[in-house]
């Protein structure tokens, strides 16, 4: 019989122990995942060289994910928990609309195209902490009023999108400061790289690092495998989990703000299918549904997966609806692989 600190360990360690690093590569879904990206740009490649393996390419292809992989970053630490979230498109809506009002509340006649930087930073902070409270919201219900998250994430989702379009009766702000959509939106560094893209990498990088080098990724782990082992080994599950729906919520409202600098308007309807795209791309990058499981590198190719089926599909002139296709194809793979190494897993 196990034991909840074995339970823990075996979690953290990912339960390898001593399996030489060639088993461990080879049995990872990361591994897997990665292989099927590759060969999907092996592919789209040989089928239009002279289109898809451009430059521009992936520039726009890069950008395009920025704000789905900042969204996907938080889905990630509430999968592994075996929670989810549905709301964080429409968070992200309503983030962006409240920047977006803010800033226009603050910029002579409601016109925010000519706003400055200090105008900016607060309709940054106010989008930033609109998204943040609604994690709160949802962590509170989750963790502390033991409310199932898919029932309350469903109701959070039409909650925070009502309350966007009512913020500016139902339309699109379209009034954004042009130096913050010529700075964040559509400027780059270092020789061409989108700035976009390196808020997103840099975003990434520290859901990483805080997820596989802290006690708090440890913790998100143990509580995914098994909830009642990590509370009688002293983990503060219901605090753990409110702080992981509130970083979930804080992410959010970042990406509705990347997404406000980048399209120049909320773009409501463009967001439609977020929370879905966002889901799907973690469960593509490994992440089981199951909980305990889980990678942010994954998490980056299970997002470029779709990006990728999509924008080849497009150059070789594929209709969208087999795009649709076979990204619930490839997503049921992931599912039914899932499934199938936890089952053999369980029976050892």
């Amino acid at each position: 019989m196990s034991t909840p600190t074995k339970d823990i360990q075996t979690t953290v360690d990912g339960g390898f122990g001593k399996v030489p690093l060639g088993k461990r590569l080879v049995g990872a879904n990361t591994f897997w995942i990665a292989l099927v990206l590759l060969a999907l740009i092996i592919v789209f490649t040989v089928l239009a060289p002279n289109n898809f393996a451009t430059l521009f390419n992936l520039q726009t292809t890069l950008i395009e994910t920025s704000v789905l992989l900042v969204l996907s970053v938080g889905m990630t630490f509430v999968i592994i928990t075996a929670g989810i979230d549905l709301s964080v498109g429409s968070v992200l809506i309503f983030s962006g609309m409240v920047a977006g009002k803010t800033m226009e509340a603050l910029s002579p006649g409601g016109n925010a195209s000519t706003a400055g930087w200090g105008v900016i930073t607060v309709g940054m902070v106010a989008g930033v902490l609109a998204g943040t409270i609604w994690g709160l919201i949802n962590g509170w219900l989750i963790a502390v009023a033991k409310i199932p998250p898919l029932i309350v994430t469903l109701g959070t989702m039409g909650a925070a999108l009502g309350a966007a379009l009512l913020l500016n009766s139902g339309s699109d702000v379209r009034s954004v400061p042009t130096v913050l959509t010529k700075t964040l939106g559509y400027g780059t560094s270092f020789g061409g790289v989108p700035n976009l893209v390196l808020v997103a990498a840099v975003i990434t990088l520290i859901g990483a690092w805080l997820l596989h080098t802290t006690k708090f990724g440890r913790y998100t782990f143990a509580i995914g495998s098994n909830a009642e082992a990590a509370r009688r080994s002293g983990i503060g599950v219901t605090g753990h989990l409110l702080k992981v729906y509130l970083l979930t919520g804080f992410l959010a409202g970042v990406a509705g703000f990347l997404s406000l600098a980048y399209y120049s308007s909320t773009t409501v309807s463009g967001h439609a299918t977020d929370n879905l795209n966002a889901i799907a791309a973690t469960v593509l990058g490994g992440t089981s549904l199951f909980g305990g499981i889980g990678s942010m590198l994954g998490t980056v190719i299970g997002v470029f997966i779709p990006a990728v089926l999509t924008k080849g599909f497009n150059i070789i002139h594929v209709q969208d609806f087999w795009q649709m296709i076979a990204v619930g194809a490839v997503l049921i793979a992931a599912v039914w692989f899932d499934q199938q190494r936890r089952r053999r897993r369980n029976s050892r």
